[in-house]
């Protein structure tokens, strides 16, 4: 039986310009391209979970208020299905740091029509559809669905 996972995203963004993580040593689409994320731990929710990894992988302070879901995923892999929700803000207190350099070895602006090519698939999707003001889409369950 697959374990299913919730997991909540931070886009951080300044004019048309989105924070970018390079993933390091974690096992996990190493060397590529994604944002502030985690898995929701139990007892937190979404919102919780993202101003939670905000502060321990960029520190960051977001607040609830200052954050908005700008779209839905449903993700399937192999082993796992994956509920992503991905948040974004404008706002933040504190200066951008890497603070998780064990997991992490690059923290870049990057235009969000020239992204790297090493992001993420996923990640690749969702900024697309929400460009395209799509707030749900699904990935890797063989078929293409967005819905508006």
């Amino acid at each position: 039986m697959k374990k299913h996972f919730k997991a909540a995203y931070l886009i951080l963004k300044q004019k048309n310009k989105i924070l970018l993580l390079r993933r390091f040593n974690t096992g996990y689409e190493d060397g590529n391209y994604s944002f502030i994320a985690g898995k929701v731990e139990p007892d937190e929710n979404f919102t919780q979970c993202v101003i939670r990894e905000a502060e321990e992988e960029a520190g960051v302070i977001v607040r609830g208020s200052d954050v908005n879901v700008v779209h839905v995923m449903h993700r399937n892999n192999p082993e796992t299905q994956w509920v992503d929700v991905f948040f974004q803000s404008t706002k933040w207190s504190g200066e951008i740091t890497n603070r998780e350099p064990h997991k992490c070895d690059d923290l870049s602006w990057f235009d969000l029509d020239a992204l790297p090519n090493n992001t993420v698939e996923y990640v690749k999707q969702a900024i697309e559809a929400i460009k395209n003001d799509c707030f749900y889409s699904e990935h890797g369950w063989g078929i293409t669905v967005k819905k508006q």
